[in-house]
């Protein structure tokens, strides 16, 4: 079927080429080198019967590729889609739940012709949850297997949607392009902020970067959730946070009443911590098994007990809500209203037993499912019951009397591997273990008890396990008639599941603040931090870290940070972004008051590994995030950018930071740039955006070496740091040799003589940067301001002060002609 290939493919149109060795090949991006990844096969999805030549003006002319990540990564989308009309790919990478929202969403509004999905997704009788929900959909559909090459880069499954696509596109469409032509552009999922995956393992988000064992992370700080619905929800959020102001201060709301209403938060934890996996368990309740196994079937009665019990839970959840008051409670004891849980749990009833549920313990979970389906519906199941029991009773009874028979404290345990065994509990110093019965085998023994079993015993467990076999065959049946009568109902579980995570999401950011002296943000167009700390250093530190004050406005955007090595400086920066992050995803942040402006992306460029899987050293790793940024960033960007430049010789260093630093400022993005580089802080008397901050420092006389010693205050101040050869400082601190120091130091003194100028601001930029600050700070006050008419005459009378101090006099200022 496949048409014959262009001389010029759609591997050139975006400067791809191909070697000839395929399974081992190379592929070539923008001139840079990506390892070749894989060789996959695709389905389609025809959505209506027209073939591309004869689409009309007015028919469906996009065709979306979709990939889902498997395993751990299970929810993470890549999508590419390309109008046949226009010559623009947008690619899309995100984070979505178990009803893939987002994903329908977006082909809704896409209006396909044609979807790819990997073949994978439809593996005979055992389609994905994903792919069935796309079918479902789009109607009318049907697949064929094409084969297809993708590559690995940053953004994985996008990329490989996108180059599944453009083969697709090659081949069956018969579409080319020129080369280099086609317009590609990168969008996340609506209403939430992107943040990038460099940029999520720099700030920890989700894994500690020295042990990913280890729980403190932004995650880690928050997670207080019950069930793992929670937690996954928790999850993508972090790594997507909002940007609807609405959405965000509805969940804060939420957080607030439940801070304020004792009863109601712990009415609610406790519900919630009663629910099980619901996602899991629906996604296992409408899969229907290749073959019926007796695993297939002891798994079947099990998520129909575990369906019995989350339902039993709606009631005391719709009583723990019942008094809520913020809309969004409202709105899920709203969803809890639903009939058709009443109309599942009473057909469950009619077939289950009132008293079968969810209990800890295989023992007690294998009776709870032998037991499971009321007596009476099946003569043959009642039977294999009975049988049961009676083996069950002789296993018990035959282990006393081996007890009486050896006067021995023998006892009836059980596992899910062996079955019915026995164990005692001796002094083993006064029992060694060759003194047991010949009649027992299978002897093993931890600290001072032993576990055993005998031939007789191994055989009743034979019975016992061929008797549960049969139960399960015909208890299979019964909930498999069950569970046909109950799908065209089962939707409202998807609700469900949504609203106990939600739930349970929202109770763990209360749950944190009660531990911590955290503050509700509000959302203005100003980044405003009074007094904040580090959430995760919080965790870490015996004493609470040192707070600070972050002041950012669209007139001051640009913050250059100095300071000593060890002052804090990376710390802070990782500060901000997370602050930003909780605020976003509706949590309260560490500090006395908060204010922040929604971003819409934040990047970070903290690292300063190499990267050995990229063959990338130091500083190309360093350029190609920094080029990341300066493609992707906007006005509405959070930037965070740590010691540009290291990676190369100080002028080079000096001159990219400089540059990089200029590009930023033309932008309304808020930036914080931490550097060694003092030559940056000369930005200041130029553009009357940027603010220099520093990290103080103290310095202490060591009575011990008598020598001077730097203390670290970790405090934040206004100006360009005063420290002079720190690095000089700390590499005598590390016990270099003296020689080497004192040379070094000579070193950098005639160095700096040759190479830093004094860069002094005249007075007429000195005016020209008061005039500037007035302005923004009138702006910023019309905006935003809540002030009553005397507090407001107040605080313009302290600007009309300080816009005097900052205004030179008029004998400073170079006389001017009149024009």
């Amino acid at each position: 079927r496949h048409h014959a290939r262009s001389p010029t493919s759609a591997s050139q149109v975006l400067g791809l080429k191909a070697c000839a060795t395929m399974p081992s090949g190379k592929l070539y991006f923008d001139g840079e080198k990506v390892t070749f990844f894989a060789i996959i096969k695709i389905i389609r999805v025809r959505l209506q019967a027209t073939s591309s030549s004869a689409i009309s003006a007015h028919s469906p002319s996009v065709i979306v590729a979709v990939v889902e990540g498997r395993g751990l990564a299970r929810g993470e989308i890549g999508m590419a889609s390309i109008d046949l009309k226009s010559p623009q790919i947008i690619l899309s990478q995100f984070a979505d739940n178990t009803t893939y929202a987002k994903v329908i969403t977006k082909l809704k509004i896409l209006s396909p012709l044609e979807i790819i999905m990997s073949n994978t997704a439809c593996v005979a009788g055992n389609s994905t949850k994903l792919f069935t929900l796309i079918t479902e959909n789009f109607k009318h559909f049907y697949y064929e297997d094409t084969v297809l090459y993708h590559w690995s880069l940053y953004r994985y499954y996008c990329l490989a949607a996108v180059a599944a696509l453009l083969k697709y596109v090659e081949f069956i469409q018969n579409s080319v392009y020129a080369p280099k032509s086609l317009k590609v552009c990168f969008q996340g999922s609506e209403q939430t902020a992107m943040i990038d995956s460099s940029s999520a393992q720099n700030l920890e988000l989700l894994v500690n970067n020295q042990d990913c064992r280890n729980s403190h992370t932004l995650f880690g700080v928050l997670n207080y959730t019950k069930t793992p619905g929670g937690s996954r929800r928790l999850r993508s959020n972090i790594l997507e946070p909002l940007v609807d102001v609405e959405t965000i201060n509805m969940r804060l709301d939420c957080v607030q009443e439940l801070l304020q209403d004792e009863e109601l938060f712990f009415g609610l934890q406790s519900v919630i911590s009663r629910f099980l996996d619901t996602e899991q368990l629906l996604s296992v309740l409408v899969q229907i098994p290749k073959q019926d196994t007796v695993n297939a079937a002891e798994s079947k009665i099990t998520n129909l007990i575990y369906l019995k019990h989350t339902l039993e839970l709606v009631d005391p959840l719709k009583v723990a809500l019942k008094k809520c008051n913020t809309p969004l409670l409202r709105a899920y004891y709203g969803s809890l209203e639903d009939k058709r849980f009443g109309i599942i749990l009473e057909k469950i009833r009619t077939v289950i037993n009132d008293d079968a549920r969810y209990m800890k313990g295989c023992l007690n979970m294998r009776t709870q499912k032998c037991y499971a389906v009321r007596s009476n519906i099946n003569e043959f199941l009642d039977i294999a019951r009975r049988t049961y029991t009676e083996i069950v009773d002789d296993i018990a009874g035959m282990i006393s009397q081996l007890a009486e028979k050896y006067s021995l404290p023998l006892r009836t345990s059980f596992s899910s591997a062996r079955g019915f065994f026995i164990q005692m509990t001796v002094d083993c110093a006064v029992f060694p273990s060759d003194q047991l019965p010949s009649e027992f085998i299978k002897i093993s023994k931890v600290k001072n008890s032993y576990s055993f079993t005998s031939a007789d015993l191994i055989k009743m467990n034979e019975r016992c396990q061929e008797s549960l076999r049969e139960i399960y065959h015909m208890t299979y049946m019964i909930v498999c008639k069950l569970l046909s009568e109950i799908y065209e109902y089962v939707h409202c579980l998807y609700k469900l599941s949504d609203t106990v995570s939600m739930l349970d999401m929202l109770l763990s950011f209360a749950h944190a603040c009660t531990l911590s002296d955290y503050v509700r943000p509000e959302f203005t167009d100003t980044l405003a931090i009074k007094q904040g700390w580090h959430p995760i250093l919080e965790k870490i530190s015996v004493e609470k870290p040192v707070a600070n004050n972050t002041y950012i406005t669209e007139g001051s955007n640009f913050l250059i940070i100095t300071g000593p090595n060890m002052s804090g400086k990376s710390t802070y920066l990782k500060q901000i972004a997370l602050c930003q992050i909780m605020a976003q995803i509706g949590s309260y942040v560490p500090a006395e008051y908060s204010s922040f402006r929604i971003a819409e992306q934040i990047f970070t460029r903290i690292s300063t590994d190499d990267d050995i899987e990229t063959n990338s050293s130091t500083f190309m790793k360093e350029m190609k995030e920094i080029a990341y940024i300066l493609h992707n960033v906007n006005d509405n960007s959070l930037v965070l950018i740590d010691e540009l430049g290291r990676g190369t010789n100080t002028e080079e260093g000096i001159g990219i930071s400089y540059a990089v630093c200029e590009y930023l400022l033309s932008s309304k993005a808020f930036t914080l740039f931490a550097t060694h580089f003092l030559e940056l802080c000369h930005l200041e008397a130029l553009y009357p955006n940027v603010e220099n901050m520093h990290f103080e420092v103290q310095h202490v006389k060591n009575a011990s070496r008598n020598k001077e010693a730097i203390l670290y205050t970790y405090k934040l101040s206004k100006g360009l740091t005063e420290e002079k050869n720190y690095g000089l400082r700390a590499a005598e601190a590390s016990s270099l040799p003296p020689s080497i120091v004192m040379d070094a130091r000579e070193i950098t003194t005639h160095i700096t003589r040759q190479i830093l100028q004094n860069h002094r601001s005249t007075p007429e930029m000195e005016r020209q940067r008061a005039v500037y600050h007035l302005a923004t700070r009138l702006v910023q006050t019309a905006r935003n301001s809540q002030l009553d008419r005397d507090k407001l005459r107040v605080y313009l009378s302290n600007l009309k002060k300080k816009y005097e101090e900052d205004f030179p006099r008029a004998e400073e200022l170079p006389e001017k002609t009149e024009e």
